[in-house]
């Protein structure tokens, strides 16, 4: 299958500048990334797309087999980023797809000139014997399952803007929930099981790509800790507080993200 067809790619900016790569999370398609665009692509050739099951990917492509866990998904990334053929990238991941970034680039590392983790976490299930926070219980994530198999649409009416923050700009959540709601329920169930119960804390020590940490100042879905320990993990690696709250910065406040994400692409050789 034509994997930029399947993966719904696009490329715009300058052409023959250093290449941004940029990775959408869980509910979402590669328009959130809309208002990030205009900015980055004046000094950088920018690449989108969207995951298997998302946006305007093939729906045929979608399985339950390969996509149920983030080996199917880490493929792909390194499937688009070959396809392209324009060296190494620098990597955008949100959210879940910061991790499928770090296994990305641990595996092909001359694929990757270097890393972005927006908003990421490498678990989100707290595990007190070892003292990592990753902002929820394993009952919180069984209850949050459970109530997103019940009734997916209530679900993301309710838990959009919870990530989205920002409840004095409810237009935010409102386009969240919009954007879930245009996922497939059964793909949306998969997919949650992936984000939502994944562990790859011990996938971080093993980068060695150049990688920039971007946290929000107030997450309810990935809490200071987790941009510690990240940075803690991945050695090298540079660990910015953007002042933008919420889940999804680059929505939230674009300008500010797309600083952050073309300050660090422009620093590396």
């Amino acid at each position: 299958m034509n994997v930029r067809s399947r993966n719904h790619v696009r490329v715009t900016g300058r052409s023959g500048a250093p290449v941004v790569v940029l990775a959408h999370g869980f509910g979402c398609d590669q328009n959130l990334w809309r208002l990030v665009v205009p900015v980055l692509e004046r000094d950088f050739t920018v690449v989108l797309f969207d995951h298997v099951g998302s946006g305007r990917s093939d729906l045929s492509a979608w399985s339950e087999d390969r996509y149920s866990t983030m080996e199917g998904y880490t493929a792909d990334v390194l499937a688009v980023c070959r396809d392209l053929a324009l060296g190494p990238v620098i990597f955008v991941g949100h959210s879940v797809s910061a991790m499928m970034g770090v296994l990305a680039a641990s595996r092909e590392p001359d694929l990757f000139a270097g890393l972005v983790l927006l908003a990421p976490s490498p678990c989100f299930i707290d595990d007190p014997a070892s003292g990592y926070r990753g902002g929820f219980t394993a009952a919180d994530i069984e209850e949050l399952l459970g109530s997103l198999d019940a009734n997916y649409l209530g679900w993301s009416g309710a838990m959009a803007p919870v990530i989205m923050g920002n409840p004095e700009r409810p237009e935010l959540g409102e386009e969240l929930t919009n954007s879930f709601c245009r996922t497939d329920p059964d793909i949306a169930r998969v997919f949650a099981r992936v984000t939502f119960l994944s562990d790859n804390r011990d996938d971080l020590a093993k980068v060695g790509v150049p990688t920039l940490i971007a946290q929000c100042s107030h997450d309810a879905i990935a809490p200071p800790e987790v941009g510690e320990f990240v940075q803690d993990r991945i050695q090298g690696s540079r660990l910015v507080t953007l002042n933008a709250t919420g889940h999804c910065p680059q929505l939230s406040a674009p300008e500010e993200t797309a600083a952050a994400i073309g300050a660090f692409a422009g620093s590396l050789p």
